[in-house]
């Protein structure tokens, strides 16, 4: 690749219910960066329905890239490349882009470039400020709770994961337990800071640095199941609270363990739960008191967006790893 040449790529991102579009510049420029939730549309059934999110993304995906090209005030000419979502994710949903994705690269003669959804959520931290190696990233999200080292750019390591629930997962679970709304991550995060840690929730530690959330998500449940039955009232915001202290500490414990045994440079955060702000400000106050080189994408760039898969491609063209025609979506899919 000429390094004084500006790369700008096209990104699709269609994994699960967002369907957005962006156009970023050589890995960190964000021209344009267009997102079309479907939050709405799946409260009332309380999670993800996957036919609904595709035929959604059918629907959407030709108004969000057009308003992400315009937005960029590009023509086709100034485009060097597609880039979408090959996985993980809901196998329906990612064809939909897939399939626009190739059926652009081939109108307009644009290579095309796969690109696995969490190395995006990586490099949304990247279009904040660049990267530096070796560095640890902890990916916290509604499928996925890995510790990922990396020597250089795309160059994943995974040295711990999830052997069960993913801590988003544990997140929407406890939350449907105690009544509040989808998505409920959020919801949690916001009672958590009116409640207190009074209910006593373990904190599962695992060996090595792989993460455990289904006890923890049980304890819950079976707590709440015992004070009903013994006419013992509770807040939510304390089981908000409790249950959130107890996930901060297993994150924080697993992540700091790696770090003592890595010699690293960065220490990121990245994924749909590390808009969570009882996490970003415990991680964020224990970095300080560390001396750990911090960083965590802005919120809007913690949930799934294409800028974020827009800039790990520019990596992928620097490499020259393109995708062909065949390309298909992977449900489940290494990093």
């Amino acid at each position: 690749m000429n390094n004084d040449k500006n790369i700008t790529i096209l990104a699709i991102e269609t994994s699960c219910d967002e369907t957005a579009a962006s156009v970023v510049r050589n890995g960190y420029e964000v021209l344009s960066n267009v997102v079309n939730s479907q939050i709405e549309s799946h409260k009332r059934f309380g999670g993800v329905v996957p036919e609904v999110a595709s035929r959604h993304h059918v629907e959407n995906i030709t108004m969000v890239i057009e308003a992400a090209i315009s937005e960029a005030h590009l023509t086709w000419e100034e485009i060097d490349a597609v880039a979408v979502t090959e996985g993980p994710g809901l196998i329906g949903a990612l064809l939909v882009g897939i399939n626009a994705a190739k059926a652009l690269a081939l109108a307009h003669d644009k290579p095309l470039i796969p690109v696995h959804h969490i190395a995006g959520h990586v490099y949304a931290n990247h279009i904040e400020e660049r990267l530096t190696f070796p560095m640890l990233a902890l990916v916290i999200s509604g499928g996925h709770t890995e510790l990922v080292l990396m020597k250089g750019h795309m160059d994943f390591e995974v040295i711990g994961e999830t052997r069960d629930d993913a801590v988003g997962e544990a997140y929407d679970k406890v939350a449907r337990t105690i009544d509040l709304p989808y998505p409920g991550g959020p919801h949690v995060d916001r009672l958590a800071a009116e409640g207190e840690d009074v209910l006593d929730f373990p904190r599962p530690i695992m060996e090595g640095y792989d993460f455990s959330f289904s006890g923890l998500k049980s304890a819950v449940i079976n707590k709440l199941h015992n004070l009903k039955q013994k006419g013992i009232a509770y807040k939510k915001e304390d089981v908000a609270a409790s249950f959130q202290e107890s996930v901060i500490d297993v994150l924080t414990e697993q992540t700091f363990k790696a770090l003592e045994a890595y010699e690293i440079n960065q220490l990121l955060i990245c994924g749909g739960v590390a808009a969570n702000r009882g996490i970003r400000s415990r991680m964020e106050q224990i970095c300080e008191d560390k001396g750990v080189k911090l960083l965590i994408p802005p919120l809007n760039l913690c949930t799934d967006n294409a800028a974020m898969i827009g800039a790990a491609a520019y990596y992928e063209y620097s490499a020259g790893k393109f995708g062909a025609m065949n390309l298909n979506g992977r449900s489940n899919i290494n990093l």
